[in-house]
């Protein structure tokens, strides 16, 4: 049997929780590897977590200056020198551009590990696809992901979410929101179908678990509308009546709402609230604004209607919540200013995976490490290339 089929087959038929005693078994026989770990990124996306039975056997990586974190951020195999005529590799475990971890293989350098990295390359991504999969039956991977315990606000939050990022021929997107153990409000949700993208981006009022029920309401009730496959402003009246039917206008949700056309890059739009989005296009950033309509759930049977613009291949929109550009530095200075136009500037190079924690982290600046958070904050960055006519 071929080895590298062999690999997958084991990753199918293991069990959910034994992914990777499978993938360190058939490494082992198959590729003449010495030792195999997976390291899980952390909710915050500042440390690779290693995935093992408690109590945990490896310390925590840095995603920011150690070989593992090299290879996650670059998206990249990354050979490093082991011990003598060894090898350890790093691999990226990504599905569909939402970056997961990396599994870093010890080996005989040289040729054999030239010669192997092809497949130990494609056998991280069969195992990214299982942890995916094997997530529904148990909780390992989630705990793994966490180096501390989040709130229960939180814990609903990230299990609303679609995932952290995602690529496809037509445009790349990623968000991230903090703080990432203690979110409550903010939110983002994206469905592609053959034609279209749908992407909303949400801010609901309120603290805690207040804010978080809130959210799971309106995101669940746009995605029951938006199944139905009613268009957006219906998507938007639909959540709008079962947000007011529950809270009676005491409570609401303020959500960006988009549907990309994925060939001809027309997009409608439903600006029901306070979320901003920013576009670089040609080196310069600038705001781009819609006519404000009501939150969703603000009052009984609010009409939306759906506003129109256009996207071209290289444009790159960034959507912040008011956690982002309604802070302010100690001199006063809004971050929503000139500060997040320079950080969309200066994070230009980067992929959409890697510019929300990025432009994070000069918020973190502009507030100063002193100052803390007192609202959640929620960027997603989206880089469109279209599909050509």
């Amino acid at each position: 049997m071929n080895r590298f089929v062999a690999a997958e087959r084991a990753l199918r038929t293991a069990a959910p929780h034994q992914l990777l005693d499978a993938v360190r078994l058939v490494l082992t026989e198959q590729y003449t590897v010495d030792s195999v770990e997976l390291f899980m990124v952390d909710y915050g996306l500042k440390v690779l977590q290693p995935v093992s039975v408690l109590p945990h056997t490896l310390e925590p990586v840095s995603v920011h200056d150690s070989p593992a974190g090299r290879a996650f951020g670059a998206q990249e195999a990354f050979i490093e020198s082991f011990s003598e005529g060894m090898v350890r590799v790093h691999l990226p475990v990504t599905v569909r551009g939402d970056r997961l971890g990396v599994l870093s293989v010890t080996l005989p350098g040289g040729e054999h590990a030239r010669s192997c990295l092809s497949e130990l390359t494609d056998i991280a991504q069969v195992l990214g696809h299982e942890v995916v999969v094997a997530e529904r039956d148990t909780d390992l991977y989630l705990v793994a992901r966490r180096k501390d315990r989040l709130t229960l606000a939180a814990e609903m939050q990230w299990q609303l979410l679609p995932g952290r990022s995602c690529a496809c021929p037509e445009y790349e997107v990623g968000a991230q929101l903090e703080p990432a153990y203690a979110i409550f409000g903010d939110n983002f949700d994206w469905s592609q179908t053959a034609d279209r993208l749908i992407l909303y981006v949400s801010n609901g009022m309120g603290e805690g678990m207040e804010a978080s029920l809130l959210t799971n309401l309106a995101v669940n009730a746009l995605r029951n509308a938006r199944r139905a496959g009613v268009d957006l402003a219906d998507q938007a009246a639909l959540a709008d009546q079962a947000v007011h039917a529950h809270y009676r206008g005491r409570c609401y949700l303020s959500s960006l709402m988009l549907d990309f056309d994925l060939t001809s890059g027309q997009v409608h739009v439903v600006d029901a609230g306070s979320p901003q989005m920013f576009r670089l296009r040609n080196g310069e950033v600038e705001r781009v604004t819609f006519e404000a309509q009501l939150p969703l759930g603000m009052f009984e049977e609010t009409d939306y209607v759906a506003q129109e613009f256009q996207v071209e291949p290289g444009d790159r929109l960034v959507f912040v919540s008011d956690g982002v550009y309604g802070v302010s530095g100690p001199g006063g200075e809004s971050y929503g200013g000139s500060a997040l136009n320079r950080a969309i500037l200066s994070t230009r190079l980067l992929p959409a995976a890697e510019v929300p924690r990025a432009v994070l982290r000069e918020l973190t600046g502009h507030r100063g490490q002193a100052a803390e958070p007192t609202d959640d904050a929620l960027v997603v960055c989206l880089d469109w290339r279209g599909r050509g006519l």
